[in-house]
């Protein structure tokens, strides 16, 4: 397995349409191409070290969790098999092996859609303040990590790259995408996390929540981007699981405890990661792969 990092692209001949966070996007003209570097973020700060590997397991993770969800709901991927990409991209097939997709082209709604199982990190601090999660009543008396009564549903913004997102309401959402779009949105989400929820838990992995990415194409809800990985969600080895505790994880929350321990501000400059914290995360990474997919990285 290897331990080069691609922190980021750089294709001549492609059409670069933007970077993000993690990944940079090229235009294809007829599709996009998404390429999950090994950039990775915390508290919406891009660190100035990348953890190898990272991008093919989200790529690899979105790629089976796409197909296990083709049921719920159509989806943009066209293809990760490089060799049935444009031949503009075969130049670039070492950096694109593992770790990109070939997309159809949506418009992406300006929200994200998150979806809560339990109440942790922001939830239970809002709970702590005012007894609700994003201005939903919940029972007195919950603890950390405690299983929600059900899955809620908040929205938030999509801030732009540095900036930070926020919770909506679902009325608020509605006004931004159109109440049809909004109940769908709404009712595929939980359908999606219920679904995927219910397929960890027989992996022995709890989902605590997720974000996912919707486009429009055609007037049709599609799902985009990256779907339940460990950038977006919060997975809890089960057998581990504790109420009344930030439970550990094989997602971004051991960097963020890392980074808070450390006295690190969120207004300070990125930091170098210690070689110890890069390979506990990238160790996390590929066993969320391992586990949830049954796949070995490639």
């Amino acid at each position: 397995m290897s331990q080069k990092t691609l922190f980021q692209t750089n294709f001549p001949e492609l059409k670069l349409l933007s970077r993000g966070k993690v990944r940079d996007i090229y235009d294809l003209d007829d599709s996009l191409l998404i390429v999950a570097t090994d950039r990775i973020s915390a508290f919406d700060v891009v660190m100035r070290t990348a953890i190898p590997d990272k991008g093919k397991v989200l790529t690899q993770l979105s790629e089976f969790w796409l197909e296990f969800l083709q049921d719920l709901i159509e989806h943009h991927l066209i293809s990760s098999d490089v060799s049935q990409y444009p031949a503009v991209c075969r130049p670039y097939r070492a950096d694109l092996s593992g770790r990109s997709m070939r997309v159809k082209k949506a418009q992406p709604l300006p929200v994200e859609c998150i979806v809560r199982g339990y109440l942790v990190g922001s939830g239970w601090k809002d709970y702590q303040k005012t007894g609700m999660l994003c201005a939903i009543a919940l029972p007195p008396g919950m603890q950390e990590a405690q299983k929600l009564p059900r899955p809620i549903f908040t929205p938030s913004t999509k801030a732009a790259q540095g900036a930070h997102d926020e919770n909506i309401s679902y009325s608020e959402m509605a006004a931004l995408v159109g109440e049809r779009i909004a109940r769908q949105v709404r009712d595929r989400s939980l359908a999606i996390y219920q679904k995927a929820a219910s397929y960890a838990e027989s992996r022995g992995i709890i989902l605590a929540d997720t974000k996912f990415e919707f486009g429009l194409m055609d007037d049709r809800l599609i799902l985009i981007d990256e779907v339940l990985t460990p950038d977006s969600s919060r997975f809890w080895p089960a057998d581990r699981y504790q109420v009344g505790s930030s439970p550990e994880s094989f997602d971004k929350q051991y960097l963020r405890d890392y980074l808070v321990q450390s006295g690190w501000k969120v207004t300070d400059p990125a930091p170098e990661l210690p070689p110890t914290v890069v390979e506990n995360t990238r160790l996390r990474y590929i066993e969320a792969l391992q586990r949830l997919s049954g796949r070995t990285l490639v």
